[in-house]
């Protein structure tokens, strides 16, 4: 590895043609592979198709100069370009320098404090309203700013553990027993709570107050695709539950299943959180007279019961001092949890 003279002579000795080289170039380039063809990429960009080709024609230039090599070749009207040997390993150097520059960028603004991404499901945002209204005066004034993202629960681990957001508010199915949730990660717990069945099937059919793990198999269910509520019904029911259970519908969201049991194409029992049951019922979400609520009942092994609350990566907290807008941010949320007022809906 050269010396910090060797690296200087390098630098001092750069051609023009590397000189010239721009950010935009960079990502209208890997814009290209990407898409394609010019005018694919052109659309990304918010841009004029003859804007996206000038630039490939300059980086072609310098790079024959520099290599003796073309980065991209025309393949005909409407065809993707070709991308010769040197454009592939320019456009992934390309996409690791962006990547390595923006995490250096969003590092800096968490150590300052400048900027705070909280991840929230769609049933969580309330609760971070409330706590922003505590702090919001103070981080204001400082210029904070205040980034809010829809994250399903299928994503948490992986926006969190990439650096994408800065705290996350949602839940997870957990053992009741548990005291110790989530453990690798830093977690304040606000609320705990277990399912119920949402339904719009007739009493003459579904009279019980009740369900237990056997009479579950026999209900229609509507089941979201994916996320907390299949946590629950895979670990009560194993992978292949599918098979053990009547999957009337599967839906993307709540909401969904609300009006395809509104719209009574569809009869059947929505697994949920007894607290978005019971908001349903009493007509605080799109719902309809004839939905009841029907209680689990406590033969299911594992006992479960989602647990929400506000997750950090494990530690980095701990590396700001008390008046850092994420801790500022924490410490809010802990003392919303702490004031015992309803989740709101």
């Amino acid at each position: 590895m050269p010396g910090p003279e060797g690296v200087r002579a390098d630098l001092m000795s750069c051609s023009p043609d590397l000189l010239d080289l721009t950010w935009d170039q960079l990502r209208t380039l890997v814009t290209v592979r990407e898409a394609g063809t010019a005018l694919a990429a052109a659309k990304l960009l918010g841009r004029e198709q003859s804007s996206v080709q000038k630039q490939l024609d300059i980086l072609n230039r310098n790079f024959r100069n520099l290599t003796g090599e073309l980065l991209v070749v025309k393949q005909g009207r409407g065809k993707d370009f070709l991308f010769t040997p040197t454009g592939l390993e320019i456009v992934e150097r390309a996409r690791a320098t962006f990547a390595d520059w923006l995490q250096c960028v969003a590092d800096s603004r968490r150590r300052l404090g400048s900027t705070l991404t909280v991840g929230t499901t769609e049933f969580t945002l309330g609760f971070l309203g409330r706590v922003w209204e505590r702090v919001a005066p103070q981080l204001m004034e400082r210029e904070v700013e205040l980034k809010v993202v829809h994250v399903r629960t299928r994503d948490f681990w992986r926006r969190l553990d990439s650096n994408q957001v800065d705290l996350l508010c949602g839940g997870l199915a957990a053992d009741a027993a548990d005291e110790r949730v989530a453990p690798a990660y830093d977690f304040l717990e606000w609320h705990r709570e277990g399912l119920a069945l949402l339904t719009n099937l007739p009493v003459r059919e579904l009279a019980a107050k009740s369900i237990g793990v056997e009479r579950l198999r026999t209900l229609p269910l509507v089941l979201p695709s994916r996320g907390v509520i299949i946590d629950f019904v895979e670990r009560w029911y194993g992978p292949d539950f599918r098979s053990q259970l009547q999957v009337a519908a599967e839906i993307d969201d709540i909401y969904y299943g609300l009006a395809l049991l509104r719209s009574r194409m569809t009869y059947g029992c929505i697994l949920c959180p007894r607290s978005i049951g019971e908001a349903a019922v009493e007509g605080r979400l799109p719902t309809s007279e004839d939905f009841r609520l029907i209680d689990f009942a406590d033969d299911f092994t594992p006992m479960l019961q989602l647990i929400s609350g506000v997750f950090a990566r494990k530690g980095e907290r701990e590396m700001y001092d008390a008046s850092h807008p994420l801790n500022i941010l924490w410490d809010a949320f802990r003392d919303e949890a702490a004031s015992g007022r309803p989740l709101p809906l």
